[in-house]
């Protein structure tokens, strides 16, 4: 890839902790500062003090619900002093049915920092089940969204023998890159489609022929030291129609993590995490773009392993937490996972969040001490594991009771804890209950009945978590139906978007 040239900015990360902390600035002083420069932040520690969200966007999905409208994009108002504050203002329907729509990522983002000429105008949104890439145009009018172009299925299955969609990161070069975790037939595989960033027409394949891995999910690269490394769900012909442990042990779904050179597109190295790393989902280097480590969240075991780069120079990965199974009755199995489904980092580095959608409960570590993070939050938002439900916990090594069910606003939160998002200052995290549409139908049937909602969670600056119980968006009351709502992003770039070069 080749380096744009960035603007002026700090050599040592945590020279600037002390700085950021400091009161977030109005969006004109941002704009002031980066005079000249691209879309995002110069740093992430300056990042933390950019302007407090006011609106964000979520892919809304009526796949596997009553509902056979298509899915659509949620414009939602997160502004307090707003009058339509924690309501959908704006809705952008797909022209299609069926299209699980998922993750979503930027044409244009802090990577981009150093090009005057980018701008962080459109959203690009994959659609999972159908291999669909909708371009929305938010930067014409940002409160209502409307679609720039779309990337049809036979795009990626002919020119990348590709499917299935996931994660999008712009690149510094100007090119978009999407995660793909299928074939055109259902199979797993794990390979790349680049976009142009103008024209947005699938220009190929970022891996070479005939080395894409057998099965895809997350990516995330660091430029600085040359590398990137992709996770694995399964196969998309297994996941569709729900969960089945059989198909584990069947060898359709993953456990490695894959180290790529990321000037050449080489394979350098897979590090398989076995069944304590079964289904590593969400991966995130440390901010810090001289960073190299970061963490993975392993759905089945409940595990989050820390990767690093050896004095050698090669890879290595390492278990630093384990949520431990607790054994039930009235449930699918005889021991229930907390299934780890998401995890981000705050962007000075200092804590890592992880939510357990089966258990119900989203976590906050103290990652100071890299190899030994140290729990200073926890706080459950429903799940399976709510005092009042069908399953019993006979033995929790964690020792901990049955939480009580989560009302909020009189709304009974059905489902679990899933998609995070932090606020750029850590003071806020977003949090919506909905993971994988036939994954919901199953695990809770009353979610894919009434819709997921959308909740707050304020964080304490030395570390803690408080569900804010005056926030709520209730997607069980939207006009065409309950809907499932899913990833959070914000406009102006967030921690689980942004990378810097």
């Amino acid at each position: 890839m080749k380096a744009v040239q960035l603007c002026p900015c700090p050599s040592s990360f945590t020279a600037e902790l002390t700085e950021s902390r400091k009161p977030a600035a109005s969006h004109q002083d941002n704009m002031a500062s980066c005079s000249g420069c691209g879309p995002g932040y110069r740093s992430p520690l300056d990042a933390m003090k950019g302007s407090r969200e006011e609106i964000v966007y979520l892919p809304c999905i009526h796949c596997n619900t009553d509902s056979l409208k298509p899915d659509y994009l949620a414009t939602v108002d997160v502004d307090p002093k707003s009058p339509t504050f924690c309501q959908v203002i704006h809705r952008l329907p797909m022209p299609n049915l069926g299209d699980e729509l998922h993750h979503s990522g930027w044409n244009a983002c802090s990577s981009c920092f150093g090009d005057a000429s980018r701008k962080r105008n459109r959203l690009i949104l994959p659609a999972l089940l159908s291999s669909r890439v909708y371009v929305v145009d938010v930067g014409t009018e940002p409160r209502a969204p409307q679609i720039h172009k779309i990337v049809d299925p036979v795009d990626l299955f002919w020119k990348c023998g590709l499917a299935n969609p996931h994660t999008t990161h712009c690149l510094g070069n100007g090119q978009i890159m999407i995660s793909c975790i299928g074939d055109p037939t259902g199979n797993g595989k794990g390979g790349f489609v680049l976009l142009d960033g103008k024209t947005f027409e699938v220009v190929g394949n970022w891996e070479h022929s005939g080395e894409a891995v057998n099965f895809g999910y997350d990516f995330w690269y660091q430029p600085r030291h040359n590398v990137m490394i992709s996770t694995e769900w399964g196969a998309p012909k297994a996941l569709a129609g729900g969960f089945n442990p059989a198909h584990v042990k069947e060898g359709l779904y993953g456990s490695c993590l894959h180290v790529w050179d990321w000037t050449t597109h080489r394979k350098l190295q897979t590090l398989d995490l076995g069944e304590d790393g079964a289904i590593p989902l969400e991966v995130r280097f440390l901010h810090d773009p001289d960073a190299t480590e970061g963490y993975v969240g392993c759905a089945l075991p409940g595990t989050v392993y820390r990767f690093y780069r050896t004095p050698k120079g090669d890879w290595a990965a390492e278990r630093v937490i384990s949520v431990p199974n607790k054994k039930v009755e009235g449930w699918a199995l005889p021991e229930m996972p907390g299934l780890i489904t998401d995890i981000l980092i705050s962007l000075d580095d200092r804590f890592l969040y992880f939510s357990n959608w089966l258990h119900g409960d989203i976590r906050q570590y103290d990652i100071t001490d890299r190899r030994s993070p140290r729990l200073v939050g926890q706080v459950f938002l429903g799940g399976s594991l709510v005092s009042d439900g069908p399953v019993r916990v006979l033995e929790d090594p964690e020792k901990q009771s049955q939480p009580p069910p989560r009302i909020i606003k009189g709304r009974r939160v059905s489902g679990g804890p899933q998609m995070l998002q932090l606020s750029l200052d850590g003071r806020r995290l977003y949090v919506t209950t909905s993971l994988f549409s036939g994954w919901d139908k199953q695990f809770y049937p009353d979610m894919a009945k009434d819709g997921s909602v959308m909740m707050q969670i304020d964080v304490s600056v030395s570390g803690g978590l408080s569900l804010n119980e005056n926030f709520l968006v209730d997607f069980g009351k939207e006009p065409d139906g309950p809907a499932l709502a899913h990833e959070v992003r914000y406009p102006g770039g967030d921690c689980t978007s942004d990378i810097w070069l």
